[in-house]
């Protein structure tokens, strides 16, 4: 059944409304909680794999515990990152979602934002199942692209038997398709080849913010952000793995993984600080309107 597009509102009609809708208090706070918790997952949630095998820890490494708990098991550290990740980006979503749904239904009937609701709380599960297999699909293309870019696909150990990087790539290519499309695809509608009125729509925003990087409100810009840093972020990521310091950090994909990573919470930061300013410079121009009307 298609999903009932978002109603679109006129900038020239809706300064007003736009600015005593958004939530900045609680957009700052989920944020800061959103970040702190990502990098909590990054960081502390790999240790758990020394607390449950002790036996993986490496004391001939040139590295103190902390480190080693993150590079031990590259598969196992990217594991724990998935399942923390799952959690904080369904998480989040919801809020963006919310907040979609409180700036498209600004303006209408009481009548209008009760059925809006009704139809907003009974597609919730539909929604996150689709962008459940959006995601999926997102993390196949992410894993083809990855390898064309020269991600290794197998390693000799020991000269005797070959280790396969699969699981490694594969895991890295979720990760980034969960900070990079879950929160869009959820908040916006998943994009698709439909021809009704709101896949056409749906086309369209995506292209818009993610082909033209052009978002036009705090929303969006809470989506495109850190996608485009997540992304940016990985690849940046990847260039120490080519220099001959021979460190455990070294290994793929941990590099480009704490990249992405890192992308996504600069990403994130940037989109609160940039719709802060510009909240900021349109207060200041509309107390200076004011008054100026006060003394003409």
């Amino acid at each position: 059944m298609p999903v009932k597009p978002a109603k679109t509102i006129a900038p020239s009609s809706t300064n007003e409304i736009q600015r005593a809708f958004f939530p900045y208090a609680r957009y700052t706070s989920v944020v800061g909680v959103h970040t702190s918790l990502v990098a909590f997952t990054a960081l502390f949630l790999p240790q758990t794999s020394l607390l449950l095998w002790p036996s993986l820890a490496d004391s001939g490494r040139p590295q103190s515990q902390f480190q080693d708990a993150l590079t031990c098991d590259p598969v196992m550290t990217l594991a724990w990152i998935v399942t923390g990740l799952v959690i904080l980006q369904v998480w989040w979503a919801g809020w963006i979602r919310q907040w979609c749904f409180e700036y498209s239904s600004r303006g209408g009937t009481s009548d209008e934002i009760k059925m809006d609701r009704y139809q907003f709380d009974r597609g919730k599960f539909s929604r996150l199942g689709r962008t459940v297999v959006f995601t999926s699909c997102v993390a196949l293309v992410f894993h083809a692209i990855i390898v064309l870019f020269g991600a290794p696909s197998a390693r000799f150990v020991l000269i005797v038997c070959m280790e396969s990087h699969l699981p490694h790539t594969f895991l890295l290519a979720i990760i980034l398709a969960l900070l990079s499309a879950f929160a869009p695809a959820y908040a916006l509608g998943s994009p698709s080849f439909s021809s009704d009125t709101s896949s056409f729509i749906t086309r369209l925003n995506w292209t818009r913010l993610f082909a033209e990087l052009s978002p036009r409100n705090p929303i969006e810009r809470a989506l495109v952000y850190p996608a485009v840093a997540a992304l940016l972020g990985a690849w940046l990521g990847a260039l120490p793995i080519a220099l001959d310091w021979d460190r455990p950090w070294q290994v793929w994909p941990l590099t480009p993984l704490f990249g992405g990573i890192t992308g996504y919470i600069v990403g994130s930061l940037s989109a609160l600080s940039v719709s802060a300013l510009q909240w900021l410079a349109e207060e200041h121009i509309r107390r200076e309107q004011s008054e100026k009307q006060k003394t003409t």
